[in-house]
C-alpha cells in the first residue's frame, strides 16, 4: 500500500441541518477510529457502534476505505452533486463489516436518526494552495506599490515654471496685505521731502538788542 502523502480526512457531524462538530484527521494516521470519547480521533456520539473504538476509515492506494456502522443509511455525492444511495455493487462485505471506497472528490453521508456524518478528503491542501497564491499576489502588489510611489512623485510633481509662478503669486499677496495694513494705520501716503530752505537754521524770532561796548557781564 502506498497512500498519497497529501491525503487527509475531514468529517462533519450535523444534528438535522445544524453543524454540531467538525474534525480534520492528518495524513499521518493510516487508520481513523471513532468512539463516544473525546480522546478518539473522531469523538462520535449518538451512533450505534458495534465496538469501541470503531474503525471508521483506513488509507488505501486511491484514498480511503470507510467502514459503515450497522444501523446507518449510506449515501454519497460526487463533485458536490445531490446525495443518492450507494449501490450494492459498490459495497464490500468482509468479516461482518461493510465498507465503501472514498475516492477524492466524493463525500459520504452516514445517517442514523437525526444525525448525519459527512466524510470526505481533507480540503486543507487546497486551502494551503489558495493561501500561498494569495500571499504571492499580496507581495507582488506591495512591491509594485513601493516601486511606483517615487515614480509617481517625480512624474506628478510641479515643474520649475509652475513653482516660479506660485512664488510670484505668494509675493504679490504679501504686498497686498502689507499695503492694506499701512492704509488702515493711515501711513499709506509717502512722506514729503524736506526742502533746502527748511533745512537752514532758524532764529528764535526775538528783537535784536544793542549793548554798549563798556557794558560788561560778570
Amino acid at each position: 500500500m502506498n497512500p498519497s502523502p497529501n491525503a487527509g480526512l475531514f468529517c462533519e457531524l450535523y444534528w438535522g441541518e445544524s453543524l454540531a462538530e467538525a474534525w480534520s484527521v492528518g495524513p499521518e494516521h493510516l487508520q481513523v477510529h471513532a468512539a463516544p470519547d473525546e480522546k478518539a480521533l473522531v469523538p462520535l456520539y449518538g451512533f450505534t457502534l458495534p465496538e469501541e473504538p470503531f474503525l471508521l476509515a483506513e488509507r488505501t492506494e486511491h484514498g480511503y476505505r470507510v467502514f459503515v456502522p450497522p444501523n446507518v443509511k449510506l449515501e454519497r455525492s460526487t463533485k458536490r452533486d445531490a446525495f443518492h444511495g450507494v449501490p450494492e455493487s459498490a459495497l464490500s462485505r468482509r468479516d461482518g463489516r461493510t465498507s465503501v471506497e472514498l475516492p477524492e472528490g466524493t463525500t459520504l453521508r452516514l445517517t442514523e436518526g437525526q444525525l448525519h456524518l459527512l466524510v470526505q478528503h481533507s480540503v486543507a491542501k487546497d486551502r494551503e494552495k489558495q493561501s500561498r497564491l494569495k500571499m504571492v499576489v499580496l507581495v507582488a502588489a506591495a512591491i509594485a506599490l513601493f516601486v511606483s510611489m517615487p515614480l509617481a512623485f517625480l512624474a506628478g510633481g510641479p515643474d520649475p515654471e509652475t513653482m516660479q509662478q506660485n512664488n510670484a503669486r505668494a509675493l504679490a499677496a504679501a504686498r497686498e496685505k502689507t499695503e492694506a495694513r499701512r492704509k488702515a494705520l493711515g501711513i499709506d501716503t509717502p512722506l514729503k521731502p524736506i526742502s533746502p530752505s527748511e533745512q537752514k537754521p532758524r532764529t528764535d524770532g526775538g528783537t535784536p538788542l544793542p549793548v554798549p561796548s563798556h557794558l560788561g557781564v560778570q
